[in-house]
């Protein structure tokens, strides 16, 4: 199954971590303060570009009024965050995408429309800032003809879940072998692959990495 809408209206997400004791989630009040603080200085009723790089892509849930191709400097797709849970299990840890530092990202930066960001960035804060593994950062998205000031949301590398400096081989076998209740890892790269190459964007290293993972799975 993947994660839904009404997942994150409900608060479901947040409920499913806290009943399974793997995380300390963030209260209701600690993502509105964060949401607060990223729009402090953004123009009030005005439109919001968020980028994505990962699972935003292929299951983007928020109602957005506008797509565009982009790519960021400074950060690199990777799968750097540890996940006991939807995509692993305590005894079985998972691996998702994060932005880590240098390099640059190729992805989809989608526009909010100003009349829905009160209900849709809430419902985004409530997926990517969960358990505070992530932090929402304001980036400039190139996408061939102007420079977009958009949030995403990069690896918090003080949290305990962030995947350091991890092994080729040790991130093959977590994505090969891990799942959990919002299915495998190795359908979460797919899954990214395919609405990448849908989007048009050929990354090469996630390319590689899907058929190395489907090497070892025919192990």
């Amino acid at each position: 199954m993947s994660l839904t809408r009404s997942d994150l209206e409900s608060n479901r997400l947040q409920q499913t971590i806290l009943k399974a004791g793997t995380g300390i989630v963030l209260s209701e009040a600690q993502l509105q303060e964060s949401l607060r603080q990223t729009l402090l200085h953004h123009p009030s009723n005005s439109d919001v570009w968020v980028f994505a790089y990962g699972s935003l892509i292929w299951n983007p849930i928020i109602k957005v009024a506008e797509q565009r191709i982009g790519k960021i400097y400074g950060w690199h797709r990777r799968f750097c965050l540890w996940v006991p849970q939807g995509r692993g299990t305590p005894d079985n840890r998972g691996l998702v995408l994060g932005l880590d530092r240098g390099g640059s990202c190729r992805g989809i930066a989608y526009r909010i429309d100003a009349v829905d960001v009160s209900s849709e960035l809430p419902l985004l804060w409530r997926r990517e800032m969960v358990v505070g593994s992530y932090l929402p950062r304001w980036v400039r998205v190139f996408d061939g003809m102007q420079s977009l000031p958009a949030i995403t949301f990069v690896i918090n590398r003080q949290h305990r879940a962030y995947a350091g400096n991890i092994s080729l081989e040790t991130t093959i076998h977590s994505i090969a072998t891990a799942s959990g209740e919002l299915g495998s890892c190795a359908e979460y790269l797919m899954q990214t692959v395919d609405g990448l190459m849908k989007a048009g964007i050929r990354d090469e290293p996630l390319l590689l990495l899907a058929q190395q993972v489907l090497a070892r799975q025919r192990l």
